[in-house]
């Protein structure tokens, strides 16, 4: 047996925490010492929670006054650059990463230094609701056609540069896909484009002499964590009632269509979504009138849970006018 002392692990469970607010898309945020925002994070405990998620839970409601509802395992994100350097004698932290879906953002009391700030500060460029972010013509593309030129067949992956540029962000007659979060991310970390990529001493980040202001950096591996939530709950919205979880147990269908614009990123027009509404019967009328519209009276929604024994992926294929 080699007398190689073998480096320590510890299992810790990260929350993309996602909740709605006056119709923005809200990530639950922690600010350590260094003062860059992160997700929640807490360790797991074998000896007090016999599961993952029980373990996710119990910290959330501890740590936030959260009580969450819909959660999903994402991913493990253990790569050495995350928590610990070369020289570092410390465990590394391995961590599984979670989505979490809440509706309590404006009742909860979360810890000290933790706060709910909308998704779009994070990722500027996936906000199409009025119309293409400036930020993609005006720094990220220019950006990204300078580094594509530099392709080799060394770099050369199964796609050259070239092609993902214009694949990931809708160039050329692409169509913009929303759920391609990550995908831009890591291009952008893959350029050098990002705060993140120079912290890990990136070669790409570390060759330029200024990086562009592509959103708000996050602490570790934290933001493309995130990319990941969103991307995942952008193509659930499809497929599975999910967005419920962000509602009230009643709502306006334009309550509803505000909801799935601020998490897809995307415009949906009025009438088209209605139909689109009442073909999914996803939904059914209380028969109670909201007067809190500030216009003219509108009725009030409820999920209709039946529709879950009906068909086997019930969701809202949504279409944009873009």
């Amino acid at each position: 047996m080699s007398d190689k002392l073998l480096t320590p692990i510890e299992i810790g469970l990260t929350a993309a925490i996602v909740a709605i607010g006056d119709n923005e898309p809200l990530i639950l945020t922690a600010h350590g010492s260094d003062q860059l925002a992160g997700l929640p994070f807490g360790p797991f405990d074998p000896l007090s929670h016999r599961t993952f998620e029980i373990g996710l839970r119990a910290w959330v409601e501890a740590q936030a006054g959260l009580k969450l509802g819909y959660v999903e395992q994402l991913y493990t994100f253990g790569d050495r650059g995350r928590h610990a350097e070369a020289s570092d004698t410390d465990a590394h932290m391995v961590s599984i990463g979670y989505l979490a879906l809440t509706r309590a953002a404006e009742n909860a009391a979360p810890a000290p230094g933790a706060t709910f700030e909308p998704w779009y500060r994070f990722f500027p460029w996936e906000d199409w609701r009025e119309q293409p972010p400036a930020i993609i013509a005006r720094d990220i593309i220019p950006a990204l056609a300078r580094w594509a030129e530099e392709d080799t067949p060394e770099t050369t992956r199964a796609l050259p540069r070239k092609d993902r540029v214009r694949l990931y962000f809708g160039q050329d007659g692409a169509p913009w896909d929303e759920e391609r979060v990550l995908d831009r991310y890591e291009l952008l970390y893959e350029a050098g484009l990002i705060e993140e990529a120079r912290r890990d001493g990136r070669p790409a980040a570390l060759a330029r002499k200024a990086l562009p202001s592509l959103g708000v950096s996050m602490r570790f591996d934290h933001r493309r964590i995130l990319a990941t939530g969103i991307a995942r709950l952008r193509a659930k919205l499809k497929y599975r009632p999910v967005i419920f979880e962000l509602l009230p147990a009643e709502f306006t269908l334009t309550e509803l269509q505000h909801t799935v614009e601020a998490i897809s990123g995307r415009h949906l027009h009025k009438q088209n979504f209605r139909r689109l509404v009442e073909t999914e019967a996803l939904v059914e009328p209380t028969g109670v009138m909201s007067t809190q519209t500030g216009g003219r009276p509108a009725a009030l929604y409820r999920f209709r849970r039946e529709v879950l024994q009906e068909r086997p992926a019930p969701g809202l294929r949504v279409r944009s006018r873009r």
